[in-house]
């Protein structure tokens, strides 16, 4: 096969393997990926979002529908009724009473309005008048003819230098239930703030609570979805579209939905003692960026094998090509080149002899009678007869000389910058060498005689033609009696 078409089906091998490593790899992490995507994403829906809603629904239990507890514990007190039933005499005894409620559940303020005098009692005394006309104490009167049994606002606190409080406003009733009056405590939003954004750092997910209007009542210190602040209504923060779609209005359960392209997994709880719905918000990018990473390095890793894979691979098809080329080219008995590799060899000698214009000779080279060595001794003997020859051989010829086995018994030389008798001079040592030395086989000496023709190359030359010329002198040589040198002149053609 020509050189450049081996080369080229090399190429498209190495790419063939290139895309089915990479197609292999890339299918298996791919896979992989969107397995672990799926598995990620069933278990936030189904297992992280429910199991954090149901922890944050204990906190507050604990840190917001404790006051709600403490509210109606006030309410149904029967020293707070008995007080106002018996006309509100002194008001020492109902403030020391807000006080211990103050200071041992540690509210941030806690209170009582009377219906019968519009008396705001307050842990520091008595506070005001409440009147209809006035808009800081309409929340009085709205609680006072509302359905239910308390309510929860926000409002300036009077009584802290107007600091932002959530209050849970209870209604009192005495024992015959009638109406006798408003009691109950308050938490500053700055402390309920610190609540939810303490859930949403220890939770890792986005924590707000939503009335049942839809409207936004508690966020952290951030805000809530996209930076939305209490008071606004999740229908009119942009980039919310496919969640008002599907939540229209707050209802439990899980949800999905998408914002600015990105996926959003939602949890809906109703704390019915808020009367809100807990929204636990969880982002996918927080949550697959791990597998995402994984899977880039699966990538990376994965080009990484391919290339080292297809260097082996390279590095391996060029040594066995060095291999086969070197069988190809080399004579498995002698180590020598056989006539393909002197063939290849040849030629640029001879290119450089003519471009340099410096002489070469030939040497074609028989073993005398060796038909009749092996004959009479085997081919075994033969074989080391031609080893020990080949080697012989080599120890008289320089680095730049090419050496061949021309096949059977005969080996051919062609020697760089050597002119004809400097050629018969080497060839003459290798006949007198090859007839003194001896080749032991079986504890038997072996020995052979060489015939050896002679050619110099001239500018008209090929290489058929030179050794053409060899092969004469060769012929002569052994027709002459053998273990002698004859030499073939150039005779230009007519």
């Amino acid at each position: 096969m020509p050189l450049s078409h081996s080369r080229k089906a090399q190429s498209i091998l190495l790419l063939l393997l290139l895309a089915l490593l990479l197609s292999g790899f890339a299918a298996t992490s791919v896979i992989g990926y969107y397995t672990s995507r799926d598995s990620i994403r069933h278990n936030i829906v189904n297992t992280e979002l429910p199991l954090t809603s149901d922890n944050i629904y204990s906190e507050i239990q604990k840190d917001l529908v404790r006051p709600i507890l403490i509210s109606s514990m006030m309410s149904r007190d029967t020293f707070l009724r008995d007080w106002v039933l018996a006309g509100e005499q002194d008001p020492t005894p109902i403030t020391r009473y807000l006080l211990e409620v103050q200071e041992h559940y540690g509210a941030y303020t806690s209170f009582f309005i009377s219906e019968k005098t519009h008396t705001y009692y307050q842990a520091k005394g008595v506070l005001k008048q409440v009147r209809e006309d006035e808009p800081r104490d309409v929340w009085y009167f709205r609680v006072r003819d509302m359905q239910d049994a308390y309510e929860i606002n926000v409002d300036p606190d009077m009584a802290n230098r107007d600091q932002l409080t959530i209050f849970i406003n209870y209604k009192v009733f005495d024992y015959s239930g009638n109406f006798i009056g408003v009691t109950g405590v308050g938490l500053t939003v700055d402390a309920v703030v610190k609540l939810i954004d303490d859930y949403q750092q220890r939770y890792e997910r986005s924590v707000y609570f939503v009335d049942s209007d839809g409207r936004l009542m508690l966020t952290g210190a951030e805000g809530g979805p996209l930076g939305a602040k209490a008071g606004q209504l999740l229908s009119s923060v942009a980039g919310l579209e496919a969640l008002r779609a599907k939540l229209p209005q707050p209802k439990s359960g899980n949800f999905k939905y998408q914002e600015h392209g990105r996926g959003h997994f939602l949890n809906v709880r109703f704390i019915p003692e808020l009367d809100w719905y807990l929204f636990v918000d969880k982002h996918e990018e927080g949550a697959l960026a791990g597998i995402r990473h994984t899977l880039y390095l699966n990538l990376l890793i994965c080009a990484l094998i391919s290339g080292l894979v297809l260097l082996l691979v390279y590095l391996a098809m060029r040594r066995y090509q060095r291999f086969i080329t070197t069988l190809a080219t080399t004579d498995v008995l002698t180590g020598l080149p056989n006539r393909r590799g002197f063939n290849l060899l040849a030629g640029q000698a001879l290119q450089e002899a003519k471009r340099n214009q410096s002489p070469l000779s030939a040497l074609l080279i028989d073993l005398d009678l060796f038909k009749q060595l092996n004959d009479t001794h085997g081919h075994l003997a033969g074989d080391e007869v031609l080893r020990g020859f080949a080697h012989n051989l080599q120890s008289n010829l320089r680095q730049s000389d090419i050496i061949c086995r021309w096949g059977g018994e005969e080996f051919i030389l062609l020697l760089k910058d050597t002119g004809s008798s400097t050629a018969r001079l080497l060839a003459e040592k290798i006949r007198e060498q090859s007839d003194a030395s001896s080749f032991p086989f079986n504890g038997v000496n072996l020995r052979v005689s060489t015939s050896i023709g002679i050619t110099e190359l001239h500018d008209e030359d090929t290489l058929d033609r030179l050794i053409a010329r060899a092969d004469r002198a060769l012929y002569r040589a052994k027709q002459s009696g053998r273990n002698r040198v004859c030499e073939e002149t150039f005779e230009p053609q007519a």
